[in-house]
Formats: structure tokens, sequence, C-alpha cells
């Protein structure tokens, strides 16, 4: 059976570039998107194999179009199986629990289940969350059809030393912010009046306990609303804002319903978290704060007896401590962009010249 070549001329216009697509010439055989048996495209009697997709270069709430199989109807069953996700865990935890607290005769509260005391149940909502992890990124790898690393950043993966960075320039404006809300009076950042030391024992235990898992549930939280959230509108919309704003509101929902303030400084986080992701590229400047804020808030709560119980979380804020928290969030966005500039973070992936250094398998969809 013969077959009939390639035609000349370029593919169908994608919507992120102007020159139409780029095309790596002498991986033909690769298992991407090619002219002939997948895209459909018979000439003569035989299908031609065509060259493999190359992505143009994309900024990082467009990198669901990263390997050309993007459906309308991806970031959807994406998202349905990031919900059934969430919920499995949940269930996993829960029962989890149940069962060891069974094997080791831990009583039962009024509601049924076992009771762990308020280290315990802090750290089994903390593991749920933080295994949400393994599902978003399962998400980008089986739905979407793409590295489940660009999620991550441009780059395909996450970049270490710049994160690091972040957490550095972060750690004195998070800490300062923090200290100023304990001083300041009726701020709420102090806990109970007459607060009690929760003894070396405790402490240690729920410091221990906060600082294993709040890196993952902080990342988790990321990945899910400006990693997932993001990229899904991204894929439908060409304008960074549209994408952004969408999770900034559902950041803050997921936090529980408190005063209008707190919900409100959710917002603003996650504005300034979603902005962040897409000037720099990535998830890193994000996560930083994420986890600087919450290891900081946890750290001081296991030094009190009973706070770690408490159900208040950032949504309960008053105005006092949000006006300290927005001009804290707005001094770290505009160093880490400042810093950002000035290093050169890459904020677009590198597109066809990535793919000539590093082979079409960089867009085939497979995670690594």
């Amino acid at each position: 059976m013969t077959t009939t070549p390639h035609p000349a001329g370029p593919p169908p216009h994608h919507p992120d570039s102007a020159r139409g697509y780029a095309y790596a010439y002498g991986r033909a055989q690769e298992h991407l998107y090619t002219y002939g048996s997948a895209r459909g495209y018979g000439y003569g009697y035989g299908y031609a194999p065509g060259p493999p997709y190359v992505a143009p270069p994309l900024p990082y709430h467009r990198l669901a179009l990263i390997t050309g199989r993007h459906r309308w109807w991806r970031p959807l069953a994406g998202t349905g199986l990031l919900l059934a996700g969430a919920v499995a865990v949940s269930l996993v935890v829960l029962l989890g629990g149940e069962i060891l607290g069974a094997a080791l005769g831990r009583p039962t509260g009024e509601d049924g289940f076992r009771v762990w005391g308020g280290v315990g149940e802090t750290g089994q909502a903390l593991l749920a969350l933080a295994m949400l992890l393994p599902v978003v990124l399962a998400a980008a790898h089986w739905a979407q059809r793409r590295p489940a690393g660009t999620l991550s950043s441009v780059t395909g993966r996450l970049r270490w030393g710049w994160l690091g960075r972040c957490a550095l320039v972060g750690l004195p404006l998070v800490a300062g912010s923090f200290g100023v809300m304990l001083l300041l009076p009726g701020t709420g950042g102090a806990g109970p009046e007459g607060s009690e030391w929760a003894g070396l024992g405790n402490f240690l235990l729920g410091l221990a306990m906060v600082c294993v898992l709040v890196p993952f549930q902080a990342a988790a939280e990321e990945y899910a609303f400006r990693g997932w959230l993001t990229q899904a509108v991204g894929a439908w919309c060409r304008s960074p804002w549209v994408a952004i704003l969408p999770q900034a509101p559902l950041f803050a929902a997921a936090h529980g319903w408190g005063t209008p303030w707190g919900f409100a400084d959710l917002v603003v986080f996650g504005l300034v978290a979603g902005v962040l992701t897409v000037r720099t590229g990535g998830l890193e400047a994000s996560i930083g704060l994420h986890v600087l804020n919450n290891l900081l808030a946890m750290g001081v709560s296991a030094a009190i007896a009973g706070a770690l119980a408490s159900d208040e979380t950032a949504a309960d804020m008053d105005r006092t401590a949000v006006a300290v928290d927005v001009v804290m969030l707005c001094a770290y966005a505009a160093v880490v962009l400042w810093m950002a500039r000035r290093r050169g973070i890459r904020a677009v992936s590198a597109g066809a010249d990535a793919a000539a250094d590093a082979g079409a398998g960089a867009y085939s969809g497979v995670a690594r």
C-alpha cells in the first residue's frame, strides 16, 4: 500500500499563535497528534504519519493546551474527577481514623466518631486536604491528557530554587504581620483571653504534626485553586484575568463563612496568589506564601491549650487583622514580582524550542 506524503503548508491556526503550529521534523513516528490516523485526515488509500504537535509558547493559564489534545469538555471532566477524589480521600481518612481508633480503644464522641483530641482531629483534616495533591495531578494527566508537571509551572516542574527564594522573601513579611496582629487589641489573633500554655509534650506533638502536614496541605490547595481552576478556565479563555478571577471567591468559600472581612481577605489572598502564579509562570510564589502563613498561624496555635481544636479559620478575621494582612500580601507581591523580573523567571513555556532540545515526548501527555 502506498501513502501520500504530508501536504505542504502550515496546519490549522492555533489560538495562541499568529504564526500557526510549530513543527519538529525528524520525530514523525512519536505517538503525538499526527495528520492521518490521529486527526482522521487520509490521503489516497493510506495514512501518512505527520510530524508531532509542538505547542507555541504558552502562559501559565493556557498550559492545558500544551499537548494539542484539549477539548471543551476536558476541564469539566477533570473538575468532576477532582470533586469525586476530594470526597473519596475524605472518606478514606475518616474510615482510617475510625479503624485505628477502634484498634487503639479511643473513646466515641456524641456524633458517634472516635475522639482524637485537637491535635489528632486537626491532623486528620490536614491529611485529607494534603491527599488532594495526587488527585489534582491525576486529573491533569487523565482528564486533560497532559503532563501533570504543567500544573507546577511553565517548565513542567516545580522550580525549587525559586520556591526557596520566595519563601525567604515571605518569611519576614508574614512573621511581621502576624506579630502585629498578636500585639494589636481586638484582632482575634492572640487567641482567647487567659490562654494557657499547652504543655511541652502537647506543643511538640502539635508542632510536629503541623510541620509535617501543613506544607502538603497548603501546596494541595494551591494546586487545586491557583493551578487546576486557573488552567481549567484558561483552557477556554485567553484573558489571564478571566482565568484568575473565579478561583478567588471559590477559595474563600472553601474556608467557610465567617465575617465579611475575613471572606474579603481570603478573596484578596486568592487574587494576589493568582496574579503571582500567572506573572511568574508557576505556583512557587503562592505555595511559599501559603505554607509560611499556615505554619506560623498553626505553630502558634499548637502552643495554646485547645487552640488547634478551634473551628476558627482565616474566614473569621476582623477588619483590623484584614488591614494588616492585605498590606503584607501587597508587599509580598511587589517584592516577588520585582525579583522575578530581575532574575528573568520564565513566565511562558518554551514551546518549540523546548521540543527541539528535550524531544517531542516532553509534550506527549505522559507525566514524568
